[in-house]
């Protein structure tokens, strides 16, 4: 069975991929892990203009605390 001029084309894309030229699979792994970097970034900046407060979710357990947070 011989490989068809489909087959043939794709391999030697890949061939070219892998191994043509300086690094080209490394600048496009790069490309991607900017890509991803960027979104974690962008998640992280959405979640940082929400005003964080370090007991959020906790309730206050002295007498002290209570009033702290009716003013």
């Amino acid at each position: 069975m011989q490989p068809g001029i489909w087959q043939i084309l794709i391999i030697a894309a890949l061939a070219l991929l892998l191994f043509g030229g300086r690094g080209k699979l490394s600048g496009l792994m790069g490309d991607a892990a900017k890509g991803i970097r960027a979104f974690r970034d962008g998640l992280k900046d959405s979640d940082a203009d929400k005003p964080r407060d370090e007991r959020a979710g906790t309730l206050p357990r002295t007498e002290a605390e209570k009033e702290d947070l009716k003013s």
